[in-house]
């Protein structure tokens, strides 16, 4: 529908916001409009203000982050200095990106009835509107039961519940996927989508995974850089142009591949979508990428780019049989057995509640195996302490506020070096460069609390490196993260490894896993499914679908070209793309 034909129903004009703790504005001179009904992602890398405007829009800031705004903001035509945080919640119902922080009920039920409680809703009313959003956001079954026993997607769906059942005519997504699983991401795409068009609402999503979240049809993008809008265009017209680069933020897998192959593609090609993208225009290019590329590929690129061959070193970490359960009958791990060598990165992936965390956490010695045994370096080590594990095994869990301790910054980095007894100029020297690789430096001296999700991440991922373990478990490292800073870690890591740090990244980032690990383990129901390179993991269907994994969007563009190998397809993109960043470093 033509904007003209609706009303705006948030309005910003001049709007800037400086928190009390910054020396400058985290938003600049804000000109915007969304309209009633409208769909809209907001782009940007870490640290640019898309959270700030979100903090804005839902009363956060100034009433949870203080600080100074100026210019205008309308909700529903109302300035949002006259309104309250519980009139703003009338307006705005958010879904954050840690859904933990938003419980406040018992119950799944209790939950969601919180803000009908609180208005007086009558009884009979409250049950009937209850169900009605359990039903939409496909909880109706689960009702009776503990939100903080939920799998992530489902924690999520709670969450959406609360937010139709409040009424609000604006819901803001906060990083809707930075906790879920591949399918599960995809389905709360869906599911927003779903409500999108059922309902009418205004829908504003913050998201840095610009592929997943076009699975379905966004109307606008709205870019944020450095708190200014340096974008405000429909997704064809966007990914043809050079912004995503500029501002350090992923463009599809699919259309990389297109580039590599030197196609040219414009908005009229419909490149936000690879179903509905004009692909005829390059299906020879892509072809003969596919056939010439891998043959002319320098011996020296060929093997930097291909998979390392660690096989003739000795096991530095062994499972035998492992088999777990926190309860009688009900175990998490069925005899998993494992062997991880010296300087390798493995991937561990499956479905929310497969037991790729549990694994993680037996391994450092939170809890003991119910069966089996894990050595390491040859040597039983099922009692030693957690201390003495910690000294070899460094473990970043998947939510940071479980880890922080600290006020400032540059304190909870430094907190475990402290601990151990480090002087204070080897302190000092490993917390910067651990800040540094990490993207933290100009925040040191923050207080924690002003970051947003994806910087604490951050944080705890330095408190762990600065330690320097032997091996490195990083539970979702990418969550939060954008493009660059996600790169920079990254990078940082790979060299690590090269130098003999054996990594463990248990993700739900399908493009960590082609771009940075030897070997993909695949966990579904406790039971270890595959062990295998991540190529042919994700290029098996049967995998895929048993895991709850995603399909890479670069085997979607292989058959739609009429590739006859779209797993060699894949292999070739890895080579393509680890050699450039090889080349680049």
């Amino acid at each position: 529908m033509d904007n003209r034909l609706r009303e705006p129903i948030i309005e910003f004009d001049g709007f800037s916001y400086q928190y009390r703790v910054q020396t400058s504005p985290s938003l600049v001179d804000i000109d915007l409009k969304i309209y009633e009904g409208e769909k809209v992602l907001i782009l940007g890398p870490s640290g640019s203000g898309k959270s700030t405007l979100a903090h804005c829009l839902n009363g956060m800031a100034p009433y949870f982050y203080p600080g100074t705004a100026t210019g205008s903001l309308k909700i529903g035509g109302a300035e949002t200095k006259g309104l309250d945080l519980f009139r703003l919640s009338d307006r705005v119902g958010t879904v954050l990106q840690d859904p933990d922080g938003q419980f406040v009920g018992l119950s799944v039920a209790e939950d969601i009835a919180f803000r009908m409680e609180n208005d007086a809703v009558p009884q009979s009313e409250m049950i009937a509107r209850v169900k009605e959003a359990a039903a939409e956001a496909g909880m109706l079954e689960h009702l009776e039961a503990s939100p903080h026993s939920l799998s992530g997607g489902q924690k999520q769906r709670v969450t959406v519940a609360g937010v139709i059942s409040s009424g609000a005519p604006v819901l803001l997504f906060d990083e809707p996927l930075a906790n879920l699983d591949p399918d599960a991401g995809r389905r709360a795409i869906e599911r927003i989508d779903r409500i999108h068009k059922e309902t009418g609402k205004t829908i504003l999503i913050i998201e840095h995974r610009l592929e997943e979240v076009l699975h379905r049809d966004v109307d606008r993008i709205i870019v944020i850089s450095d708190g200014r809008i340096v974008a405000d265009l429909n997704p064809d017209e966007l990914l043809t142009s050079s912004l995503l680069g500029e501002t350090g933020i992923r463009e599809p897998l699919y259309l990389t591949a297109l580039r590599y192959a030197g196609g040219e593609f414009e908005a009229c090609h419909r490149p936000s979508r690879l179903d509905a993208m004009e692909l005829e225009p390059f299906a020879d290019k892509l072809r003969q990428w596919n056939e010439v590329r891998p043959a002319l590929a320098p011996e020296s690129e060929v093997g930097a780019a291909a998979e390392r061959s660690t096989e003739s070193l000795p096991p530095l970490l062994e499972l035998e049989g492992i088999g777990f359960g926190y309860e009688p009958g009900k175990p998490i791990l069925r005899d998993v057995s494992l062997r991880i060598r010296k300087g390798e990165r493995v991937g561990i992936v499956g479905k929310n509640g497969a037991g790729k965390s549990t694994l993680s956490k037996l391994i450092c010695g939170f809890h003991k195996p119910t069966a089996g045994r894990i050595r390491y370096e040859g040597r039983d080590i099922g009692a030693d302490t957690i201390k003495e594990r910690a000294q070899r095994v460094g473990f970043v869990l998947q939510n940071p506020n479980h880890m922080i301790s600290k006020t400032l910054v540059h304190e909870e980095v430094a907190l475990g070096l402290m601990t151990r007894g480090f002087d204070g100029e080897e302190t000092a020297k490993r917390v910067q460069e651990a800040l540094r690789v990490c993207g933290l430096a100009p925040y040191r001296n923050w207080p924690i609390s002003a970051l947003s999700f994806g910087q604490r991440k951050r944080v705890t991922i330095a408190s762990v490196l600065v330690l320097q373990p032997e091996v490195l478990i990083l539970d979702e490292p990418t969550a939060g993260q954008d493009y660059r800073h996600y790169n920079e870690m990254m990078e940082f890591i790979l060299r690590l490894s090269e130098e003999g740090l054996t990594v463990l990244f248990i993700t739900h980032d399908m493009h960590l896993l082609l771009e940075y690990t030897d070997r993909a383990v695949v966990l579904a129901d406790g039971v270890l499914l595959a062990d295998e390179r991540p190529e042919e993991v994700l290029t098996d269907p049967a995998l895929v679908q048993a895991a709850s994994l995603k399909e890479t969007s670069l085997m979607g563009l292989a058959r739609r070209a009429g590739l006859p190998d779209p797993s060699g397809f894949v292999r070739t993109f890895i080579a393509e793309d680890r050699g450039k960043r090889v080349r680049s470093r």
